[in-house]
């Protein structure tokens, strides 16, 4: 039986958030912040981290800045549904639909830490959190922290001493911890502009 578009992105979607959510509950529930472990030697790790901010762990400071950036995910994922839905109406190929589809996976992805994370866990500092606990969570709606944990310091050495203003300093390649919500927003975009660009430009024109 031949998959319908709109079938192959609930697909996509629904096994997008299944193994970012899973993962992350699993995270949060057995390790704590800071704690890691070796996967593949010392240059793929499980570190575990948490932003409140954007992918990579970039961050807006503030509760302010936070419920900004909330409110700006929420509208992000609403208009990428009525793009999606309109790409999906107009019989696009299915690499354009691929694509979308997987950055509004890691977007909702990422969207349900800020929004349900500080109701449903405890701080993880000192030990792995309880969900729902019975002193609530750690932060209110729309204010979670988003969980990273993978990380791949392929290379872990420090700069030369004749290298302008960081020689002798630590030099660390992939630095960024992140998670598969931003490993999907990644592949999506990096996806889109290599293979369907041309395709997503001659049907705007």
């Amino acid at each position: 039986m031949k998959l319908s578009l709109r079938s192959k992105s609930i697909i996509i979607v629904s096994l997008v958030l299944i193994a970012d959510q899973v993962s992350k509950f699993w995270i949060k529930t057995h390790m704590r912040l800071g704690e890691e472990f070796n996967v593949l030697g010392g240059w793929f790790k499980i570190h575990f981290t948490e932003n409140a901010g954007m992918a990579f762990g970039m961050e807006l400071w503030g509760a302010y800045g936070k419920l900004a950036l909330s409110l700006f995910r929420i509208a992000a994922i609403v208009l990428i549904c009525f793009y999606l839905a309109w790409l999906i109406r107009k019989k696009m190929p299915t690499g354009v639909v691929v694509g979308i589809t997987l950055v509004l996976a890691g977007a909702i992805g990422n969207m349900i830490d800020s929004a349900f994370f500080g109701l449903i866990f405890n701080e993880s500092y000192f030990e792995p959190a309880t969900i729902f606990p019975a002193n609530g969570g750690y932060a209110s709606f729309l204010h979670g922290r988003v969980v990273d944990m993978l990380y791949f310091p392929i290379i872990n050495t420090t700069w030369p001493t004749w290298v302008p203003w960081v020689g002798g300093n630590e030099l660390i390649f992939f630095r960024p911890v992140f998670n598969i919500a931003d490993s999907a927003i990644t592949m999506g975009v990096i996806y889109l502009l290599l293979f369907q660009r041309k395709t997503i430009f001659e049907h705007h024109e």
